[in-house]
């Protein structure tokens, strides 16, 4: 069996238990997301390389990619980290930095503040590479209603003709990762995909959005992690965990 699991943004906990809950020996893909926001992302990231899990590349990973670039050029020589990742951290990315234990916050002006950890710094960098390997969609070797079913981060049914072509890569990225429309109706794909939150999954339609807001946990209907199996239409939720 073959099960797509939504956003998990760091909350191994709850990533744990869902597993838990799949037969054995199942296939297991990720949307993407799989940091940020959450207290866990560098576990979540060992757990999943450990595992061999596959996943494609959400915009969290893409954010961790391009602003980990400036932790590694400035690390541990600029004490203050808000000065130059303001938007990342802003978008959960303080929670992953802590998680590697190479930031923490400053009692006195609630700043993240750079920590001289080596080890953790080094898992950082492997993880970064490890997330520019993630690819921008993974095509099943199954079609559901005669069309090929395809995994992304967010819709990519719409510009799927862009997919392939080399000169349209950075438009079709640029969908893949920040795209927040369902897909049309007389689309060539069936695609799986996370990114927007939703409270409830549809398995009627013609696409499954598989995010159901496992980070946010103080509003009716979100909270959970779920898992999609591709072969039975499955739904399997995990509320969220502490």
């Amino acid at each position: 069996m073959t099960y797509i699991i939504g956003d998990v943004h760091g909350n191994f906990d709850t990533l744990k238990t869902l597993i838990a809950k799949l037969p054995l020996n199942s296939e297991i893909i990720f949307v993407g997301d799989l940091v940020d926001r959450g207290l866990n992302s560098k576990e979540v990231l060992e757990f999943i390389r450990t595992n061999n899990y596959k996943s494609v590349l959400g915009n969290h990973e893409k954010m961790m990619i391009d602003y980990g670039a400036s932790v590694i050029k400035n690390y541990p020589k600029h004490h203050y980290m808000n000065y130059y990742l303001s938007d990342w951290l802003y978008n959960g990315g303080k929670q992953t930095l802590i998680s590697y234990k190479i930031a923490s916050i400053d009692n006195y002006d609630k700043k993240l503040i750079c920590l001289q950890n080596e080890e953790g710094f080094e898992v950082f960098k492997s993880d970064i590479e490890f997330l520019k390997t993630l690819p921008l969609f993974i095509e099943l070797p199954i079609k559901k209603d005669e069309k090929p079913i395809v995994i992304s981060h967010a819709n990519v049914a719409d510009v799927w003709h862009l997919a392939k072509d080399e000169k349209k890569q950075i438009e079709f990225e640029e969908y893949a990762l920040w795209n927040r429309k369902n897909p049309k109706k007389d689309v060539e794909i069936f695609n799986i995909f996370g990114h927007t939150p939703i409270k409830h999954i549809d398995t009627s339609k013609h696409f499954i959005n598989i995010d159901t807001g496992c980070y946010i946990k103080n509003k009716s209907g979100y909270g959970k992690l779920s898992a999609y199996c591709v072969q039975t239409n499955e739904i399997i939720n995990q509320n969220f965990q502490s």
